[in-house]
């Protein structure tokens, strides 16, 4: 792991000077493998508030339940959390103080679902389940997804609590937007798992940046984007920065770096290194963003990476629920 640091520590310093194309090649050629010894059933989920969703969607999978049901139930547990500030209910609001969620899901046989800018309705997620079985379509948006939810039967709610009222008031006195790494822009809950019957699904809903425009989508919820499902490999969500991920289609280049035979934990770091070549490319600067990606194959092995610290995520399989926080790019 010494080695494993050093290494990366020098990449980071090097990456100004470095020719930027290989800085892939560097990174996925590392000895040393993250991806774990494949299990079914399993479910990842991003952040630490993915132990409770993990619970939620493990009761799901123990009893032979689907990936599908299980991705579902466990996202819902942050999303009625009034307390959670970046997912569902209460989470923060836009520059107008309108609080607007955004959530995808995708099972086994590609049937997706989505839902964007959606206000007044608690779960997004079940929306955008509705809206793949339920629908012609597979994303519906704004006043459209509303109404459509609402025919559902889903019950209209105020969903700015008092506390991201506060802060958001308190924004207004400077009314000045610049998205803060693990404070603004983060804490998306992305889920993926592998049932018993060996079938994958996934789910990702958010809140998305605090105090952003009114109507701006991150990845969340873009199939390819935030969350890609494929059951003949694997799974990927992603979590950060949503507008670096859709640069590079973040969760389906996970995936097809694992048909393409890379482990789980290999297909991350290749999908970071491919965010840090075209911000390098961009003049960003690295410190600003924060990306990450959580795997898992159809074996049932995982892996993850993140551009900087901060990020965590959580593994429940027979064996338990654990926190684990991933090796990532920027010491």
């Amino acid at each position: 792991m010494a080695n494993r640091r050093d290494f990366l520590k020098t990449a980071a310093m090097a990456t100004a000077a470095a020719a930027l194309p290989s800085l892939a090649d560097e990174i996925v050629s590392q000895k040393e493998s993250f991806s774990t010894k494949g299990t079914k059933p399993i479910v990842l989920s991003t952040w630490n508030f993915g132990l409770q969703a993990n619970v939620a969607a493990w009761e799901v999978l123990k009893n032979n339940g689907k990936a599908l049901d299980a991705v579902e139930a466990g996202v819902k547990i942050p999303e009625g959390d009034p307390t959670e500030r970046s997912v569902g209910y209460g989470g923060r609001p836009d520059r107008d103080g309108r609080v607007t969620l955004d959530a995808c899901i995708m099972d086994e046989n590609s049937n997706i679902g989505s839902v964007g800018c959606l206000e007044h309705i608690k779960h997004p997620i079940s929306v955008a389940r509705a809206v793949m079985e339920k629908s012609p379509h597979v994303m519906l948006v704004g006043d459209g997804a509303l109404q459509f939810a609402l025919s559902q039967g889903f019950k209209k709610e105020n969903l700015l609590v008092a506390d991201s009222e506060r802060e958001w008031k308190e924004w207004l006195k400077t009314s000045e937007y610049k998205p803060i790494a693990n404070i603004e822009n983060h804490d998306t809950i992305g889920m993926i798992a592998l049932d018993a019957n060996g079938d994958l699904s996934g789910a990702c809903t958010t809140s998305g940046m605090a105090f952003k425009m009114h109507g701006r989508l991150g990845d969340s919820p873009i199939i390819g984007a935030g969350l890609y499902v494929d059951n003949e490999i694997g799974a990927a969500t992603a979590t950060g920065h949503g507008e670096e991920v859709i640069r590079i289609t973040g969760s389906h280049l996970v995936v097809e770096l694992m048909r393409q035979g890379k482990s789980p934990q290999k297909a991350c770091e290749e999908a970071v290194a491919r965010i840090v070549n075209l911000s390098k490319k961009r003049n960003k600067d690295l410190k600003d963003i924060q990306v990450g990606f959580i795997a898992l194959n159809k074996k049932g092995e995982y892996g993850s990476y993140c551009l900087q610290g901060g990020f965590n995520y959580a593994v429940h399989d027979a064996t338990g629920n654990r926190l684990i926080d991933p090796p990532y790019f920027l010491k």
